[in-house]
């Protein structure tokens, strides 16, 4: 079957040389290979998360770590900062784990701003907040600096934080934001399969994490800090993902992390112009959004041209190309086009070309 290449918000393009680090030979997770793997990886990946605590490998989706954070860090009750499918979706998750939640909903395409939350936390009612910094359904990117000023107006909530789809791309200091917990699944930004979810947390959280007795085990704050700091995980791990990931790290640091983030928000402004020069606008308010996809307004919102989304993700799939069509209850009226991870100038210069083709037989 011919490749299709991925460029739709996750998973994305995966290199074959992250495949070759994925296939190499097995060892024992609990042996002093893994542990030299891990170790080797630790400082790396602190430098990239901007952080001096350890930073954790789940063999996971992100949303593992996501349900974890809520067992391990809300004893009273959880804001619930909601912009979008996944944002709004941790509320749900939220109230299935039984925590008591309150949510706070802004319009699909706006952001979460800090006074927004401020009104919230000064009823004193929360002990732990949810965010989704780059919502990948609407391509919309919060503020998170704005956003963890707060922390020190309220240093006894915990400000839990999804950066699924742009850890990498974009610089985040997790001990400059003084935030306490930063994760993301490693199948966007990372360019690597879907498995695995890498996360740090603060002091402050892995003390309110003792303190909580239904944590559960496999996603406890506790053991994977006592774990990683033998350089293991509580759990047998995804061998594999973390060669992968070794790999990929060397990559980031060969590039260069500037580097690596001029790159994403150069190959950003090109799908931004493409969207401009055929007549669209983006579906997110233009200051807020997304540097790792753009979200095209295809009628969800006034004011932008119209097209076919299905018909032209079908002639761009024709020609060797995925892009999505959508997601929730805005498929349809908007669809995505993905510059995270391996892409560089050259090849979206090349979806462009592929995307103006289509364009033209619609």
């Amino acid at each position: 079957m011919a490749h299709v290449k991925l460029h739709i918000p996750g998973p994305v393009e995966v290199s074959p040389k992250t495949f070759e680090a994925l296939c190499r030979p097995m060892i024992g997770h609990r042996g002093q290979g893994f542990k030299d793997l891990y170790g080797k990886m630790q400082p790396q990946l602190q430098t990239l998360l901007g952080t001096k605590q350890l930073v954790y490998l789940s063999t996971s989706s992100a949303w593992g770590v996501m349900e974890g954070a809520l067992r391990n860090l809300t004893g009273k009750r959880v804001l619930n900062c909601m912009k979008g499918a996944f944002s709004d979706k941790w509320f749900d998750v939220a109230q299935k784990c039984g925590k008591q939640a309150e949510a706070l909903q802004v319009p699909w395409g706006s952001p979460i701003r800090a006074e927004q939350i401020d009104a919230k936390l000064a009823t004193g009612q929360f002990d732990s907040l949810t965010l989704i910094h780059n919502e990948t359904s609407t391509g919309t990117m919060s503020p998170l600096g704005e956003i963890a000023a707060l922390k020190a107006k309220y240093p006894d909530v915990m400000f839990i934080v999804d950066a699924v789809s742009s850890m990498t791309a974009v610089p985040l200091g997790f001990d400059a934001l003084g935030i306490d917990v930063l994760l993301a699944g490693t199948q966007k930004a990372f360019a690597l399969p879907p498995g695995l979810a890498v996360f740090v947390a603060s002091p402050a959280a892995l003390a309110k994490a003792a303190t909580l007795k239904d944590r559960g085990y496999y996603f406890d704050f506790v053991e994977f800090e006592k774990n990683a700091k033998e350089n293991m995980t509580p759990s047998t791990p995804s061998i594999p993902h973390i060669y992968a990931l070794g790999s990929k790290l060397d990559e980031f640091f060969a590039e260069g992390l500037e580097a690596r983030y001029a790159r994403h928000a150069r190959t950003n402004q090109m799908l931004r112009d493409w969207v401009a020069k055929h007549g669209f606008t983006l579906f997110p308010e233009p200051e807020f959004s997304s540097k790792t996809l753009v979200c095209v307004n295809n009628g969800a919102r006034p004011g932008s041209r119209v097209v076919d989304a299905a018909k032209l993700q079908k002639l761009v799939k024709d020609q060797g190309i995925l892009i999505d069509g959508g997601y929730g209850k805005i498929k349809g009226t908007t669809f995505r086009i993905s510059n995270m991870g391996d892409e560089t100038p050259e090849t979206i210069a090349a979806l462009i070309a592929v995307l103006d083709k289509a364009m033209a037989q619609l």
